[in-house]
C-alpha cells in the first residue's frame, strides 16, 4: 500500500502502460469541473440578477403607493372645489335634475 501511494505521488500512473486510460480519465473530469465552474459562474449572476430586481419592484412599490395616494387625495371633494373655485367656479347649489325624453312612436 505504501508502495502504491508513492506510485501515485510521483505520477507513475500517467507515464506507465495503461496510462491512456488514466489520461481519459482526468480529461473527464476537466472538462466536468469546467463545467461545473461555469454553471455556477451563470447561477450567481442569476442570484444577482433576481436580487437587483427584488429591489426594483420594492422602489416601484414604494412609488405606487406613493402615486396612489396623491391621486386619492387629488380625486377628494373638497380639493377639487378649492381648485375650481380659483377657476372662478363654484358647486351648484340646486341638485340636477333629469330630463325624461319619451319617443312617441305613431
Amino acid at each position: 500500500m505504501k508502495e502504491g501511494f508513492y506510485n501515485i505521488i510521483k505520477g507513475k500512473f500517467l507515464v506507465s502502460d495503461d496510462a491512456l486510460k488514466n489520461w481519459r480519465f482526468i480529461i473527464f473530469l476537466s472538462v466536468l469541473a469546467l463545467i461545473m465552474i461555469g454553471s455556477s459562474h451563470t447561477a450567481d449572476k442569476k442570484v444577482h440578477k433576481i436580487s437587483k430586481l427584488n429591489a426594483q419592484v420594492k422602489e416601484l412599490k414604494s412609488e405606487y403607493v406613493d402615486v396612489r395616494m396623491l391621486l386619492m387625495q387629488a380625486r377628494m371633494e373638497s380639493k377639487i372645489i378649492a381648485a375650481m373655485e380659483s377657476r372662478g367656479l363654484q358647486p351648484s347649489g340646486t341638485p340636477p335634475k333629469r330630463i325624461m325624453i319619451i319617443d312617441k312612436k305613431e
